[in-house]
């Protein structure tokens, strides 16, 4: 028997293409979506803006309305995602929010996510903010980790102190994923294939 390795996603350019230079790509459906961390975000940056725009009248800045988040997903993603021989993991700012925003336009059952000890902060050694967090949670399993903001530094450190086969999958946040992605995954995950417990 084989323990199946850790696919762990990223939402906002693996699943998301948000940088895509067209209006929306081939194959998606646009969702406008509220999670809680973009409502605050937006929420804190509209009161900081008020607050210098009315400094100088001492007045309290307006109630805010918070635009809904456009976010691009493509319908055949989970099935994809889902036919592939790995346990499938959120590593997304997103956290839990991915199971009720992202996980139903897909088609992907709740799944586990990773909890961020320092989410968005910085890393004294120029690391994604993530990387050190995704190398914990694995606990020496097997995994590939798709994210649009990875570098060589990562891949040098996760190859450092992960014990396990692992890899780091860039993937262009102006497209998204792709079949060849979704090959290489399938040939990374046989490849690697390790006994279980």
């Amino acid at each position: 028997m084989t323990q199946q390795p850790l696919l762990l996603l990223d939402v906002d350019g693996p699943l998301n293409p948000y940088a895509a230079p067209k209006r929306r790509p081939e194959g998606y459906d646009t969702h406008r979506l509220r999670p809680s961390w973009w409502v605050a975000k937006q929420e804190y940056l509209a009161a900081v803006q008020a607050r210098q725009a009315t400094r100088a009248k001492h007045a309290k800045p307006p109630a805010v309305r918070v635009k809904p988040l456009r976010v691009w997903l493509n319908p055949s993603h989970g099935e994809a995602l889902l036919a592939l021989p790995y346990e499938l993991v959120w590593a997304t700012g997103w956290m839990g929010e991915a199971n009720t925003h992202i996980g139903p336009h897909i088609g992907l059952p709740e799944l586990p996510y990773i909890r961020w000890s320092d989410l968005f902060g910085a890393d004294p050694d120029g690391l994604h903010w993530k990387t050190r967090d995704v190398v914990a949670w694995a606990a020496g399993r097997p995994f590939v980790w798709v994210d649009d903001e990875l570098g060589p530094q990562d891949g040098e450190w996760i190859a450092a102190h992960h014990p396990g086969p692992a890899l780091a999958l860039h993937v262009n946040p102006r497209i998204g994923l792709l079949a060849e992605d979704f090959a290489r995954l399938r040939e990374w995950a046989e490849s690697s294939a390790v006994p279980g417990a």
